[in-house]
C-alpha cells in the first residue's frame, strides 16, 4: 500500500523513501537505513482514537507482542507515548527467508492529551494482539445555578 501525502519534492521523497524496497535501503549509509526503518515504524503503527464522554481511547494493533515489549508512558504532563520493540523471530533451524514483509524494530507513537485528561488514572490493557489504552476525562464543572433568596416582608 503506497502512503500518498501530496505533491511538494519534501513529502514525495519521503514517500519514495518510505514505499522503497530493502534493496534501496541497502544502497544507502547506515544512518539513513536507520533513520527509514524508524520512519517506517512510526507509519506501520496504527492507531484509532476514540472520544467518549468520559475518556478519551487509544487502540493499537500489536500482534505477536508481549506485555514486557510495550511501553506506554506519559512524558511533559500532557505526552502520551506508545513504544516498544518487535523482535525478528531468529530462530536457529535452517530456514531462508524468501521474502520478510512483517515490520521488526523498534515503534513509537506519540500523542498530545487534552487538558481534561485524568493522568493517574490513565489504564492500558493487551487482549489478542490490541492495545487498549483509556485515559479518563476530568468532569467538567458543574454549572453554577442561581442562589434564590426568600424576600421577607417586614
Amino acid at each position: 500500500m503506497d502512503i500518498i501525502f501530496g505533491r511538494d519534492p519534501l513529502t514525495s521523497a519521503l514517500t519514495h523513501i518510505l514505499n522503497s524496497p530493502e534493496e534501496y535501503e541497502r544502497s544507502h549509509n547506515p544512518s539513513t537505513r536507520t533513520y527509514v526503518r524508524e520512519a517506517k515504524a512510526m507509519f506501520n503503527t496504527c492507531v484509532d482514537v476514540k472520544e467518549l464522554p468520559n475518556a478519551y481511547v487509544f487502540v493499537a494493533d500489536m500482534p505477536g507482542l508481549k506485555s514486557g515489549d510495550i511501553k506506554v508512558q506519559v512524558e511533559n504532563d500532557n505526552v502520551l507515548t506508545i513504544g516498544g520493540e518487535r523482535k525478528r523471530d531468529e530462530s536457529k533451524d535452517e530456514a531462508k527467508f524468501l521474502r520478510m514483509e512483517r515490520p521488526a524494530g523498534k515503534f513509537l507513537r506519540k500523542f498530545t492529551l487534552p487538558s481534561n485528561a485524568k493522568l493517574d488514572e490513565i489504564q492500558a490493557a493487551c487482549t489478542d494482539g490490541v492495545l487498549t489504552i483509556t485515559v479518563p476525562k476530568i468532569p467538567p464543572p458543574e454549572p453554577h445555578k442561581p442562589k434564590t433568596i426568600e424576600v421577607t416582608v417586614g
